[in-house]
């Protein structure tokens, strides 16, 4: 070793996410230098080298949640939280005493079940709210109940048209219900909500990287962009001080999308900073199963899902192949089976060597199409806690809108394993808890709709977030490994999470947790 190191790190247990007889970790300048004992160590280290004794906890590759939104998720998770509420009547008595921000009612991450197969109407929440304007999110991001106020407020009185697969339902009579569904609709509400101030944002995203990295996350892949002014957040940050976790953004296409706007993304990719960067676009083939805009090859129970988020999928496919000959990389939102379909054939059009392309989400799948992964080199990309709104019964609103069969296929993690793909693991917060250790110990011990069969292996559920999580950035040549020369972004945790049981994992005390050579938690 030509220099001593900055950190080292002793007396752990490496998986590279393998297992090794190392217990000793070198780094320097942000990357790691060297593996090896505890005699190499003591040759290594120098006058300033900042040494860490893990005392026997093992150490792995830093873990990097595949799918999060933890800029605009700041906006996504704002208000009261319901993701607790389980019938209506615990939403009314939660909306009744609810605080008031400028008069307005806000909460977030209501379950749909919550309705127990009513549609969703302002008029079911309306007398405990006294005619205060209430914004509440559904679970899923993609759906909202506005009560009649807020829909005043937004001079919302009827249908609208949309360039992209969005509605403002409405009842038999034009008038709308208040349940306003996909972005476009949802929108129409942004400049009549409270607003965050900029410095009370900027707390707010320190404060839950922060969070995020204790549970030993090191990094996200974010699948939003968060809004025009997100890299100068992101560098005012950096100006002060590092971010807690390395943060790479992608930035979304949404249809209508002409020459000039592909451009702007082709741009947008040199965008960056010490631990962020943008790096691929997000595009929507569908929306979600229980807001009835899943791209569906059959329709589902409410005769809905037959229509793709972009009214012509030709377009889509077209936008992904202007980006891929630019040698940028695509990471598509598609729950539905039509939605998977459509994005593989979309990708096996393209005929060339190039960027890689992944796929969110992939809820339900038939037998048909899982080696069509492998076979295109398409990274699956999944978030085992959904599992956690669906129900072994199947009497969910998710499973009863799907049918058995198909609700049968869900989040075929194991089977995609099997069949050769390349599967990265997140969380999709704030649609879901942001702990890591969570989706480990749910993609080896599924919930729900989610057979037990699909439950990973802890080795594979580790790839998922480190080795896998890697190469769908394509990154996968100096990041998801304990390798000298790669990233040294690392976590500790006190058990293996590999061979201890999937619940024990779930709640494992973290140690330390490393982001570019800089230690961004220790317990």
């Amino acid at each position: 070793m030509s220099a001593a190191p900055d950190l080292l790190l002793v007396d752990a247990r490496v998986r590279t996410p393998e297992p090794t007889g190392h217990t000793a970790v070198a780094v320097r300048d942000g990357l790691i230098t060297a593996l090896g004992d505890a005699t190499d160590a003591r040759a290594w280290r120098g006058p300033g080298t900042e040494v860490v004794d893990l005392g026997g906890a093992t150490l792995t590759p830093g873990l990097t949640d595949a799918h999060s939104h933890p800029v605009w998720g700041l906006e996504m998770s704002a208000g009261l939280d319901l993701s607790g509420v389980t019938d209506l009547d615990g939403l009314r008595a939660a909306l009744k005493s609810a605080p008031r921000r400028e008069g307005w009612v806000v909460g977030f991450g209501l379950d749909h079940n919550v309705f127990g197969g009513r549609p969703v109407h302002h008029a079911l929440v309306a007398d405990v709210l006294d005619g205060a304007p209430a914004h509440l999110r559904l679970y899923d991001g993609h759906s909202a109940l506005v009560s009649e106020a807020a829909l005043k407020a937004a001079g919302i009185d009827g249908p609208r048209a949309f360039t992209q697969r969005s509605e403002v339902v409405c009842d038999a009579e034009g008038h709308p219900t208040g349940h306003l569904v996909e972005h476009a609709a949802m929108d129409l509400m942004t400049p009549v909500l409270p607003t965050q101030p900029y410095a009370e944002r900027r707390d707010r995203l320190v404060e839950l990287l922060t969070a995020m990295a204790a549970t030993g996350l090191t990094g996200a892949h974010v699948m939003d962009l968060g809004g025009h002014d997100v890299p100068g957040l992101l560098a005012s940050l950096e100006a002060d001080g590092d971010l807690p976790l390395r943060l790479r953004l992608a930035p979304w296409c949404m249809p209508g999308a002409g020459t000039e706007e592909l451009e702007e993304l082709v741009r947008l990719q040199a965008r960056a900073g010490r631990l962020w960067r943008v790096g691929g676009v997000k595009f929507f083939m569908d929306g979600t199963v229980e807001g009835g805009t899943a791209w569906l090859e059959h329709a589902d129970c409410h005769g809905q899902g037959t229509d793709a988020f972009w009214p012509d999928p030709a377009a889509y496919s077209a936008a992904v192949r202007r980006l891929h000959r630019a040698g940028v990389g695509t990471a598509t939102h598609a729950i539905g089976d039509a939605a998977v379909r459509h994005v593989l054939d979309t990708v096996e059009s393209l005929g060339e060597s190039g960027p890689r392309h992944r796929i969110e989400h992939i809820e339900t799948v038939p037998d048909d199409q899982l080696g069509r992964f492998a076979a295109l080199g398409v990274v699956a990309s999944m978030q085992p806690p959904h599992t956690a709104y669906t129900r072994a019964d199947h009497t969910d609103e998710w499973s009863r809108r799907l049918g058995e069969e198909r609700a049968g296929r869900a989040w075929r993690c194991r089977d995609l394993r099997d069949a050769g793909a390349y599967l990265a693991l997140g969380s999709d917060w704030p649609i879901a808890p942001y702990d890591a250790r969570q989706v480990l110990a749910t993609a080896r011990a599924p919930r729900g709709a989610a057979s037990a069969r699909h439950g990973l292996t802890g080795l594979m559920a580790l790839e998922g977030m480190t080795t896998h999580a890697a190469l769908a950035a394509g990154e996968e040549r100096l990041a998801g490994r304990i390798a000298a020369g790669y990233r040294a972004d690392l976590t500790a945790f006190a058990l293996d999470p590999v061979t201890s049981p999937a619940d024990e994992t779930g709640q494992a005390p973290i140690r330390l947790a490393v982001a570019g050579g800089r230690i961004t938690f220790r317990s």
